[in-house]
Parts: structure tokens; C-alpha cells; sequence
């Protein structure tokens, strides 16, 4: 099917360009990290107030329920969208159940 063949294009074509980006980015972090100076330890009464780091979310977490939350309003939004044709499916001539994926 042509409509199928193309999205597995474009899905290789955005997989390729991301794979650039990922490799990109691990050569530019590991760049860096070889630049960057140690700091020395802060002895001061009050220097575990300054690491709020451990406190805050963690990237990979962030991104996680993120994804998780989309995939979630995606799925219900498919739901909603199949129950209003469901429901319209009178009007709109399709009164037996059909197979809408195959159009």
C-alpha cells in the first residue's frame, strides 16, 4: 500500500536524522566533559543547602512521564475518535460494523 510505504519512509528518514542527533550530541557532552575543571568541595555549614540538584526531577524521569502521559491522550483520544464514528456510523453510511484501518 503507497500510504504504508511512506510512513515507513518517513519513520527510517526521522529515525536516521535522530540517531545523527544522539551521536552528535554524545561526541559534544563527552567534548565538554573532558574540558570541564573539578571543583573543589564546598566545607561550609551551609553547602548541603546549595545542592538542590538531588532534590529535582531527574531528566530521564521527566521524560518518561512525559512520553507516558502522550502515550495515555493519544490512546484516549483514538478511543474517543472510534466511539464518535461508532456513534455517527448511521449517518455516515456505514451502518454495519466496517474496518476502518483498511481505508
Amino acid at each position: 500500500m503507497p500510504a504504508e510505504e511512506l510512513q515507513n519512509e518517513i519513520m527510517n528518514a526521522i529515525s536516521k536524522s535522530q540517531a545523527a542527533v544522539v551521536e552528535a550530541i554524545q561526541k559534544w557532552a563527552s567534548t565538554v566533559q573532558s574540558m570541564k575543571p573539578e571543583l573543589p568541595d564546598l566545607n561550609l555549614p551551609f553547602a548541603d543547602s546549595l545542592n538542590i540538584a538531588d532534590k529535582l526531577p531527574k531528566p530521564e524521569g521527566v521524560v518518561k512521564n512525559a512520553y507516558d502521559f502522550a502515550e495515555q491522550l493519544l490512546a484516549n483520544q483514538r478511543k474517543f475518535a472510534e466511539d464518535v464514528l461508532k456513534a455517527a456510523s448511521p449517518l455516515l453510511g456505514n451502518a454495519k460494523n466496517s474496518d476502518t484501518s483498511k481505508a
